[in-house]
């Protein structure tokens, strides 16, 4: 039986992060795992400039509220969904991912944590597993499926690597050319017909 896994941000929404960096005027803040594989060091580093300019979940959501899908990102998820199973693996946090998850027609979506304090400050964060997205892909390899995988980012190649199909999917330049024997794509179509050969 075959799973699909998807990467949420870069692949279905828009990243997070990006939008927020616009939104706060924090430049720093468009920094994501495209460019940092390390995600403690990245995550501790947005932490400090949050509560460096006293910003925190509240405002953070409220950014996130105004974040739609990418174009197609819906359809692709649905004719997807009718074919098959499909899990969204996510390093984003329960606490992003709930608007988005309605706006996509709440597909399962397995994600981390922040920790909050009363007041909305970021405190901290916790992570589902060690290497969510691999260990996931794993696991449910040892319970008897067999997954795809598609994703943008450094933390995504586990999965991909780990799958019996894997591939890039709006990557950046750098990722492509390290890993040019992974299929990369940049349109929704593109995508589904590779998965659905996969199948």
């Amino acid at each position: 039986m075959n799973i699909v896994c998807l990467d949420l941000e870069g692949v279905l929404v828009p990243e997070i992060w990006i939008a927020f960096s616009k939104a706060s005027g924090i430049p720093e803040l468009t920094r994501t795992t495209r460019d940092e594989p390390d995600y403690n060091k990245l995550m501790n580093w947005r932490i400090g400039i949050l509560n460096e300019h006293g910003l925190g979940l509240n405002e953070i959501r409220a950014t996130i509220e105004k974040i739609d899908p990418m174009p197609g990102a819906r359809e692709f998820l649905d004719a997807l969904r009718e074919e098959t199973q499909v899990l969204i693996l996510s390093d984003t946090f329960t606490q992003f991912a709930t608007p988005l998850m309605k706006k996509l027609n709440w597909p399962t979506i397995f994600c981390n944590t922040l920790e909050v304090a009363p007041d909305g400050k970021v405190t901290g964060f916790k992570m589902r597993c060690e290497k969510s997205k691999l260990s996931t892909v794993r696991a449910l390899q040892s319970v008897g499926f067999e997954t795809i995988a598609a994703g943008d980012s450094y933390n995504d190649l586990g999965m991909i690597q780990a799958s019996k199909a894997g591939f890039l999917f709006r990557s950046t330049e750098q990722i492509r050319k390290d890993h040019p024997e992974l299929p990369a794509y940049e349109e929704y179509g593109e995508l589904l017909a590779a998965i659905r050969e996969a199948l």
